[in-house]
């Protein structure tokens, strides 16, 4: 098994909702997010998949998120957590690479590469993941 990883950062502000503590008031973060990408097989230059176009993929993701009140998103419900930050990161990367002609969803873990894990990062020591199992 093999797994490529790239990393992206993004600047958001955000509050959650229904949340009792310093997070309820509207604040920022830099934010990481980091792609991960497994498979079995190599191409034939020897990669399981390109550093640039999974790096490009994922900075057009991110540029979404840039510089936003994320609770102004509807995808996340008015609470925007590390969480559903995540899952909104792997399903769209998923959906950029589409584009680019790659198919890295879940459904190719047993034939080809795919996005094993999103992370995201609030702070250095504070990370959610998502796992597309």
């Amino acid at each position: 098994m093999y797994e490529v990883r790239v990393e992206c950062d993004f600047s958001a502000a955000h509050f959650l909702r229904d949340y009792s503590g310093k997070c309820e008031r509207l604040h920022g973060h830099n934010y990481k997010v980091r792609a991960y990408v497994k498979g079995h097989v190599l191409g034939e230059c020897g990669m399981l998949l390109d550093f640039a176009t999974l790096k490009h993929a994922l900075a057009n993701v991110c540029g979404t998120l840039e510089h936003t009140n994320l609770n102004d998103m509807p995808v996340f419900l008015q609470n925007p957590s590390a969480e559903r930050i995540a899952q909104y990161v792997y399903n769209e990367l998923i959906e950029c690479m589409k584009r680019d002609g790659y198919d890295l969803s879940y459904s190719q873990a047993k034939t080809g590469a795919y996005v094993s894990a999103i992370d995201v990062f609030e702070t250095p020591v504070s990370r959610a993941r998502y796992l597309p199992e």
